[in-house]
């Protein structure tokens, strides 16, 4: 059964691709709108007419600001890492290792509140190498890997440790138990960040003990 179509009025208040919206505005809300739908679907299974859908304007509209599903890819990457790039950078003032990890944690948590599948745009395994989108990905996921990988190295530099492969093996064990958080909050949406920043609290301090 379909859904009555809303009145011109109530469509102007409720449609991204009226009259009398900027250009500039008019794209970030697309935008928004685009990064739920690779993160939620991932690129390969994407649809730019979802997109559409969901903005209330035309598939064609989206071509004309973004060229391509590509370039609409690659616009929902900058702003997604943009957001948690510019937050985790933020957070790297803890004197030590476990309050870093903390505030690292906690600045994901606070942009996953808001935009809650950004770190799955980030982390897209779907996209196509070769592409804007793919090298946009790449830039924000080594920029987040290095700022993890300092904080694995104090770790293990306080436990005595100056083995390259142990800091390399651990950095990525960091990477992948940050994905595994992640998701592990979008199985469970009925968390708040503030849930999630005391639980990760409460792992860590287990899980790094005294050395931290």
């Amino acid at each position: 059964m379909t859904s009555a179509r809303p009145t011109p009025r109530a469509e102007s208040r409720t449609r991204t691709g009226t009259k009398g919206v900027a250009r500039a505005d008019r794209e970030r809300q697309i935008v928004r709108l685009a990064v739920e739908e690779f993160g939620t679907q991932g690129y390969a299974r994407a649809s730019v007419a979802a997109v559409a859908e969901r903005a209330g304007i035309s598939k064609p509209l989206i071509y004309t600001y973004f060229t391509s599903k590509d370039g609409l890819a690659a616009a929902s990457a900058r702003y997604a890492g943009s957001l948690l790039v510019g937050e985790v950078e933020a957070a790297q003032t803890a004197t030590t290792a476990e309050a870093r990890a903390l505030d690292t944690l906690a600045a994901i948590f606070s942009v996953l509140d808001h935009c809650r599948r950004a770190w799955s745009v980030v982390h897209d395994t779907t996209l196509p190498e070769g592409g804007a989108a793919y090298a946009a990905t790449a830039k924000y996921r080594e920029r987040l890997a290095e700022m993890g990988a300092v904080g694995t190295a104090e770790i293990l530099r306080a436990a005595g440790d100056d083995d390259p492969l142990d800091h390399d093996l651990l950095s990525a064990v960091w990477q992948h138990a940050v994905t595994a958080i992640v998701q592990w909050w979008l199985d469970h949406p009925e968390q708040t960040a503030a849930d999630m920043a005391a639980r990760a609290a409460r792992m860590l301090h287990i899980v790094l003990g005294p050395h931290s």
